[in-house]
């Protein structure tokens, strides 16, 4: 099983390392546009949708896309320059202050930057420069972006989920994590287990307890990772869950009846079960037994 590799694998070079660490922050900047304008297009999409059986006139009929236009501040309009778009630092160097106007730039770009460096740092070095660390790259970039994406709208979109999904099935076609059966049973799996979970609770509290696009979430888990990391990553989420929902409340004084999206739980988790899944497995198997 390829996954057992994992655990005798020799970690990548420290230059290697330090290359994936900036292709890492220049993909994080590029998320951080995803994250802002993906909803927004989604959004326009469904406004010209609605207007066009209606037989309105399109709401939205300028380009808007992930490149298109230029990346401006929302306070004063001022066009970001090559100079002004280095990621964390040129945040560092303009202090985090728009240069134009002078309005506060959000800690998050910078943040989201720096951990895309870093973990794509530590993919590389743990997994290797070969077909398993070069797989994880993309694996964890659009895991980032969903995460943020769901903690920002409550919504996992399908622009996201179904590309992960493939690629994890592509992926696997030559068992770089999992032969190809697992990955197509981890994904039916994954599906169905918490589409179960939300019709069982839903029959009865009469409530929807999460999205559709966390089924389609771990129905992609599963066809990167296979079914049998499944249980072990369930279990990470909601011990992720509960950790980080017990702090807000504690520390962040949110409300206990404020919703908390769960797709970045399984975003996190999944990292986790890529990097030490099968330890972890093989260690709660032990207290087990």
């Amino acid at each position: 099983m390829p996954l057992d590799s994992l655990l005798f694998a020799a970690p990548a070079t420290l230059s290697v390392t330090l290359v994936a660490g900036l292709l890492g922050l220049l993909i994080g900047s590029f998320l951080n546009v995803v994250v802002h304008r993906l909803p927004i297009m989604a959004q326009r999409e469904l406004e010209n949708y609605i207007a066009h059986e209606a037989g309105k006139e399109l709401p939205h009929q300028d380009r808007f896309n992930l490149m298109v236009p230029r990346s401006r501040c929302p306070h004063c309009g001022h066009q970001i320059g090559a100079l002004e778009n280095i990621p964390v630092v040129s945040w560092l160097a303009l202090r985090g202050k728009c240069k134009a106007c002078k309005a506060p730039i959000s800690a998050r770009y910078p943040l989201v930057e720096l951990a895309t460096g870093v973990l794509s740092a530590l993919l590389v070095w743990r997994l290797g420069s070969g077909a398993m660390g070069l797989a994880a790259l993309p694996f964890a970039w659009l895991l980032i972006a969903m995460t943020l994406i769901d903690y920002d709208t409550k919504t996992l979109p399908d622009d996201l989920t179904y590309p992960l999904l493939w690629l994890g099935l592509l992926v696997n076609l030559g068992g770089t994590f999992v032969p190809l059966r697992d990955a197509v049973i981890g994904a039916m799996a994954g599906y169905l287990a918490l589409w179960s979970v939300y019709w069982l609770f839903k029959l009865a509290t009469g409530k929807e307890g999460m999205g559709y696009g966390d089924f389609k979430l771990l129905a992609a888990l599963g066809a990167w990772l296979g079914w049998a990391m499944l249980p072990t990553i369930i279990i990470l989420s909601s011990v992720v869950g509960a950790v980080v929902g017990i702090g807000l409340i504690v520390f962040a004084k949110r409300a206990r009846d404020n919703p908390i999206p769960f797709g970045p739980y399984l975003a996190a988790a999944g990292i986790i079960a890529l990097l030490y899944g099968l330890p972890l497995t093989r260690y709660a198997q032990g207290l087990l037994v």
